[in-house]
């Protein structure tokens, strides 16, 4: 199938109200948007299968519900890290950054390569893709050991100072699925947490004490 096929089956879903929306509610402010639903695009999805020469025609359009689709079909094992690159530096909202952190880049080969140059990235939906992977890797990533998300958390440490709340989220849900991991990951994240709670950064504090009272 070809992407201008994929958009016009995205058409047939797209409402205008729910284009509307994406801002005010969601807090998605994307440049082209159709206005489709999450379920729609799932939808569309499960129709197409695993492609990834579509996946990366679908990125191409430009058009966010399109590059939803993209990470919903594509095909991690095909994922190079140069893509993966090229993907991270047109995230343009915490919608697609996470969507496709969570569907596709966490299954990548390189997955784990990316979460440190990310990190030290200035550019907003770059510096949170970094935590969002790292999120999804705690949840998904079940062959990984407790010393890759041990040196994560440096990354954390280093980064929770971050004044952007976009970013300091994907922070906080990152300690709290990596606590999750085992005992001794969640011994390493309250470390981490009562660290960041004496800091002196206002963000970094934030973070800390977020999770510390969030883990009991």
């Amino acid at each position: 199938m070809q992407a201008s096929e994929v958009l016009d089956m995205l058409r047939d879903h797209a409402s205008p109200d729910a284009r509307a929306l994406l801002g005010p509610r969601y807090g998605i402010h994307v440049d082209e948007a159709l206005g489709v639903s999450m379920a729609d695009m799932k939808r569309v999805a499960r129709v197409l299968g695993r492609d990834h020469t579509l996946a990366a025609d679908l990125w191409a359009t430009g058009v966010y519900e399109a590059r939803v689709v993209a990470g919903l079909v594509d095909d991690p094992r095909a994922v190079t890290v140069e893509q993966m690159d090229s993907w991270c530096a047109d995230f343009d909202s915490w919608a697609i950054c996470d969507t496709v952190c969570f569907t596709l880049f966490d299954r990548a080969p390189g997955a784990w390569t990316r979460l440190g140059p990310w990190a030290a990235h200035d550019a907003l939906f770059v510096r949170r893709a970094s935590f969002a992977l790292l999120w999804s890797l705690a949840l998904h990533d079940h062959a990984a050991s407790d010393d890759a998300f041990r040196a994560a958390l440096d990354l954390v440490e280093k980064h929770a100072g971050d004044e952007r709340p976009l970013v300091g989220k994907s922070i906080s849900m990152a300690l709290r699925a990596v606590s999750r991991r085992s005992a001794d990951l969640r011994a390493a994240v309250v470390a981490t947490a009562e660290r960041l709670g004496d800091s002196d950064s206002l963000p970094a504090r934030r973070v800390g004490r977020t999770a510390l009272r969030e883990l009991g």
